[in-house]
């Protein structure tokens, strides 16, 4: 990211927080490692979020379509069997 497309911002943090970044930011400045913390934990919300639609969408698939699933995939493994 370059530093043309960052723009100041003024936030309050936890001192925990504060003693982890300035613990792990290694060379850096604090403000990259926030901002690396940052993506991360984005990164994980988009991550868990698509887990829960995920769970939504295979909670919603009746007894029925699982059944023909099933029955697919033993087909599906008798012809790799025969291959």
């Amino acid at each position: 990211m370059s530093s043309a497309t960052r723009m100041a911002k003024s936030f309050t943090i936890e001192p925990e927080i504060n003693d982890y970044v300035s613990s792990t930011k290694g060379e850096h400045s604090a403000s990259e490692r926030v901002n690396e913390l940052l993506h991360r934990a984005i990164q994980l919300e988009k991550y868990e979020r698509l887990e829960r639609e995920a769970e939504t969408f295979f909670s919603a698939v009746g007894e029925k379509e699982r059944a023909g699933t099933r029955a697919f995939q033993k087909a599906a493994l008798r012809t790799f069997e025969r291959d």
